[in-house]
């Protein structure tokens, strides 16, 4: 599914073209996505959208009336089209903005969603139990180092809580354990705070390397102006296991864990 630097490489996409300009009617095709799309997303008619950012895996487009929160899902893809640009099989949502272009939602499974906040709602079921950002600081050492106090938790099933930390999902939490040199099953409360120190550094540093380079290429992502990303090209350690890892030249291990797959070093990584 679409991470953190792939929503966020939408997020920049698609911004430019979206921020000050005014969303003059909204189509909705399919409204049962993985939350049925509320009727309220027609009150965007006729509004200029003031603000888009990011929170976790959810795009922001903030309005007078209200905020639009995209989630791309398993699949889901916004892409910019002009208005003449033929609809496609699960092409479920269109917005038609003042500048000639649509903001379009492509979605084959729809997993993803568009969902409604009111302008003085001061609660939010999909944000508000959210961890810190991971390139914010207040995800840092300290943080991370308390928070796993305790825990038996496998350390990458705890980097990939999203109550603990956003958006660092089983790609980039593969790439950020082998980095950090840290066995993606060695309990969360085992590891010390040096190593969590390195540990913060890497998650940070993959995930701004995947932002800069347009995320991760997956075969059913497409970035904002209609390019995949590149990402995947320079991946160390996932979707590699079995081959030489690229330090030591040991074949990478691959195991299932909480039904994903985790491929590591069994030399580089203790």
């Amino acid at each position: 599914m679409p991470e953190l630097p792939e929503v966020e490489t939408t997020l920049r996409g698609i911004e430019p073209w979206l921020e000050n300009t005014v969303i003059e009617q909204v189509i909705v095709r399919q409204p049962k996505l993985r939350w049925p799309v509320e009727k309220s997303v027609q009150l965007l008619q006729g509004q200029p959208i003031r603000k888009l950012s990011r929170r976790a895996k959810y795009i922001l487009v903030e309005t007078d009336v209200g905020t639009a929160i995209w989630h791309l899902g398993m699949s889901g893809s916004l892409r910019l089209v002009d208005d003449d640009e033929p609809v496609a099989k699960h092409d479920h949502i269109d917005w038609l903005l003042s500048n000639g272009k649509i903001l379009r939602y492509h979605d084959p499974r729809r997993f993803g969603a568009l969902l409604w906040q009111a302008p003085d709602a001061t609660e939010s079921e999909h944000l508000d139990h959210l961890g810190p950002e991971p390139l914010s600081d207040a995800f840092d050492v300290d943080y991370l180092f308390q928070r796993s106090r305790k825990k038996t938790q496998a350390i990458k099933q705890f980097i990939m809580d999203g109550k603990v930390v956003v958006g660092v999902g089983n790609i980039y939490a593969n790439e950020s354990l082998f980095m950090a040199g840290i066995r993606p099953t060695l309990a969360a409360g085992k590891v010390s705070k040096a190593r969590y120190d390195k540990l913060v550094a890497c998650i940070k540093l993959v995930l701004e390397q995947a932002i800069a380079q347009g995320g991760t290429t997956l075969k059913d992502f497409v970035g904002g102006d209609g390019k995949p990303g590149y990402f995947a090209q320079e991946l160390l350690v996932y979707g590699r296991g079995g081959e030489p890892c690229l330090h030591c030249g040991s074949a990478l291990k691959e195991i299932r864990q909480g039904q994903r797959a985790t491929v590591y070093c069994s030399k580089c990584q203790r």
